[in-house]
């Protein structure tokens, strides 16, 4: 079993009001204003109270995810079905049960993503913890049952933990055909808060090979850290889950991350390719040092986590480096280093950065700049031979389709980002735009508004900005 303490964190509420301006005007109008005269506290309190409600959640879950009770016995558990994701919830030191059918051949990968209520307290040690067990109650010690927690920034953040059931050569439990449980524990200290913590599982079905193939993972593999990738920072705003994680090809990009925000990146790496990457923090006004303020933390194609790297801050640059990973290979399953184990499948890699709350007390609610490193290095080498399709269909491959997908910087869920353009990016700038701008800005948006209704246009269509790039802090 792997334990973590690795910071995902998530999305401080409240900081888009733009997509709406088109059809209330007169609301935008409001909202901007209020926002714009609040000073830098008040505005981080509005945006954790959920100030107009219409502020987005601070994990965007799946469209399609279905409901489900998570019991507290297999008896009433309810079924997953392969290539599923589902929505549900767990209590405060309690155990959700799902069923599983599996066949003896496929190879079954569940995670799960807990996500807290704002303003939640946590502790270091509250974590979530996902694992598989048979029929009789017997846990399936396949290796790859997880525990995550969230670490020394105490701060409400998603956490995403999974487990397995493998099928193969290497004489783990569980492979025949049957019923089987996936079991989510929630640990939390007493003092910690009581309230349900949000759930999604996704549940990914990976087919058996035609043949059999080495059972042990390469021995030597290109571990030197390579050059950085040159050239000027672009902009791409990131997302807020898995599900509309802004994608990215090998470049420099920028960004900016506030306090208790988690901001959610996918690239593309397919078989035989090496994925590196680093995160930086900008300057930013502001005095003391946070030990653990930014971490970014890598998960495969399943959401199971790969590694993590951290770094502390004083207001000045700092870099956090992924340590280098082998090339993604089929036998990479094979050893016991998640570093290693979990770069066992082509498809999209996501990247999760962390800014830890904590920050907004010595440099103050930001945004502050953040800048990624992003390489793939090798030519892509052969799929293995499988016996059919992974459900979902594509999740473990990489298509021409996937790759200018990540040329474009599209969002994972249909494109749900904004566009890039410098234009778009600082249209809306909170803490950079002045209450008389911000009147500027929205009377001039009502005079056009008012001048197209005059001339019998029809009500405004819906395409909608919906994350405008926040221009980090100046120091």
């Amino acid at each position: 079993m792997t334990i973590r303490g690795y910071d995902e964190g998530w999305r401080v509420m409240g900081r888009r009001t733009a997509w709406w301006c088109g059809r209330r005007v007169m609301t935008c109008v409001a909202a901007l204003c209020a926002v714009a005269v609040l000073p830098g506290p008040a505005q981080g309190q509005a945006r954790e109270q959920g100030m107009a409600a219409d502020f987005p959640d601070p994990y965007a879950f799946a469209d399609d995810a279905q409901q489900v009770e998570g019991a507290s016995n297999t008896t009433e558990a309810e079924q997953l079905a392969p290539g599923g994701t589902y929505r549900s919830s767990v209590q405060n030191n309690e155990k959700a049960y799902y069923r599983l059918r599996l066949d003896s051949v496929s190879n079954a990968y569940v995670s799960a993503t807990a996500v807290p209520r704002t303003g939640t307290k946590v502790a270091s040690s509250d974590g979530i913890k996902v694992s598989f067990q048979d029929s009789a109650g017997r846990i399936c010690f396949s290796g790859d049952a997880d525990e995550a927690r969230f670490g020394p920034t105490e701060s409400p953040r998603p956490l995403t933990a999974w487990a397995s059931r493998r099928v193969g050569p290497d004489g783990y439990a569980c492979q025949a055909a049957g019923t089987y449980y996936v079991v989510v524990e929630r640990t939390s200290r007493a003092d910690s808060s009581p309230d349900d913590w949000s759930l999604e599982l996704q549940y990914v079905s990976e087919p058996a090979l035609e043949k059999t193939g080495p059972t042990t993972a390469p021995e030597t593999w290109n571990s030197a850290s390579p050059e950085p990738v040159s050239g000027t920072a672009k902009p791409r705003r990131g997302g807020t889950s898995f599900n509309d994680a802004r994608a990215l090809e090998q470049g420099v990009w920028k960004d900016g991350i506030r306090a208790g925000q988690t901001l959610f990146y996918r690239i593309p790496v397919d078989w035989a390719q090496q994925l590196y990457a680093t995160a930086e923090l900008g300057a930013a006004d502001g005095d003391g040092f946070l030990g653990n303020a930014l971490v970014m933390s890598l998960h495969n194609p399943v959401r199971a986590f790969v590694g993590d790297a951290r770094t502390g801050y004083d207001g000045t640059p700092k870099k956090a480096a992924l340590e280098p990973l082998p090339a993604v290979a089929y036998e990479n399953r094979y050893t016991p280093d998640d570093r290693i184990n979990g770069m066992r499948f082509a498809g999209w890699y996501y990247l999760a950065v962390h800014l830890g709350a904590e920050a907004a007390d010595k440099f103050g609610d930001g945004p502050i700049e953040l800048i990624l490193s992003v390489r793939v290095s090798g030519a892509p080498g052969t799929e293995p031979a499988y016996t059919g399709a992974a459900r979902p269909r594509g999740v473990l491959d990489v298509t021409e389709g996937d790759k200018d997908v990540a040329a474009s910087g599209a969002g994972a869920a249909g494109g749900r980002d904004g566009g890039d353009s410098d234009a778009t990016m600082k249209l809306v700038a909170a803490g950079g735009i002045g209450a008389g701008s911000v009147l500027v800005l929205a009377l001039g948006v009502w005079t056009v508004v008012a001048r197209r209704r005059a001339g019998g246009a029809a009500a405004m269509s819906g395409g909608a900005v919906t994350r405008g790039y926040e221009p980090p802090r100046a120091r």
